[in-house]
């Protein structure tokens, strides 16, 4: 997560001095489940099963442990090192998709009617939704997830969503990111560079790009994706590494996500629409994030 939170401008005033680093903010992640992973502490306040309704909390696809990693872990193995971008915020985790990473859009919207049921009780102010349609699904499907989405909006959260790995073509932001009214994150596209690597010299650009059928501009925000390090949904024992390495949209949205969730830490009284206009300001439009609003800034988003 180093480079990463290099390339978002994270290590700002409000970071360093710990004043501003997700508490008091609870983020909702619909995913495969989570991991009692150390670096969680004591910070996971509910856990909803729609695949197999098991009662234990678990994460038998890794994917939604490896994302609540970046967006709030607090790197408790790693002095730090490793933390992600909120580590004081809490998480509450709907498993919506299954082992292997797969949910339908039943499941789905079964998981968002359960945020909107509890999301003012348990204080939730952010939804994570590092999922997306295939390529090929019903337009009917599509507008009912999209719809539901858009409802987490409306309720006055603030919902991120990635736009998909089916890029860079024109077109192929994955539903819902296409939704005007959500936050949809991009991830930038990269080249491996490693000395030695057997993929030295491979590009990775694989991010959904708009516009939309509706012609909006999508992804709105850029941020890393390729290669992150974060917990291992995997870690139940001392016999297994406690963090690795994924790749994908999936990945740059709760670096987002997380950000979203300092700014709320130091102004609690934002509203979803200010949380929005208030990131796209922020953003950074450079040669290597031309799409959207550009990449991510930590430092302009917190400042006044």
């Amino acid at each position: 997560m180093k480079w990463v939170k290099q390339a978002v401008g994270y290590w700002c005033g409000d970071i360093i001095s710990n004043r501003c680093m997700g508490q008091g903010v609870c983020i909702a992640v619909l995913d495969t489940g989570i991991t009692l992973h150390p670096d969680f502490d004591r910070r996971i306040i509910g856990f909803r099963d729609f695949v197999n309704y098991k009662e234990s909390v678990y994460d038998d696809g890794r994917h939604g442990t490896h994302v609540a990693g970046i967006l709030a872990g607090s790197g408790k193995l790693s002095d730090g090192v490793y933390a992600g971008m909120a580590p004081k915020a809490e998480i509450l985790m709907g498993k919506v998709l299954d082992n292997k990473g797969n949910g339908s859009v039943n499941t789905v919207v079964e998981g968002i009617d359960w945020l909107l049921n509890v999301h003012k009780k348990l204080g939730v102010r952010i939804v994570n939704i590092s999922v997306g349609t295939q390529p090929g699904v019903e337009k009917a499907q599509e507008k009912r997830l999209t719809d539901a989405v858009e409802k987490l909006w409306d309720a006055g959260l603030v919902v991120v969503v990635s736009a998909g790995n089916y890029g860079p073509g024109v077109g192929t932001v994955a539903v819902p990111g296409t939704s005007r009214k959500v936050i949809t994150v991009g991830a930038l596209a990269e080249r491996e560079t490693a000395v030695g690597s057997i993929n030295a010299g491979r590009e990775w650009n694989y991010s959904g790009n708009g516009p939309t059928e509706e012609c909006v501009v999508k992804p709105d925000v850029l941020v890393p994706g390729t290669n992150i390090l974060s917990c291992n949904g995997d870690y139940t024992n001392r016999w297994q590494k406690p963090y690795i390495m994924k790749s994908g949209t999936s990945m740059a949205t709760p670096v987002v996500s997380g950000a979203i969730a300092c700014l709320l830490s130091k102004y609690p009284d934002m509203d979803n629409v200010e949380v929005k206009l208030k990131l796209r300001s922020s953003c950074v439009r450079t040669s290597y994030a031309r799409q959207g609003w550009g990449l991510l800034n930590v430092g302009s988003l917190l400042s006044p």
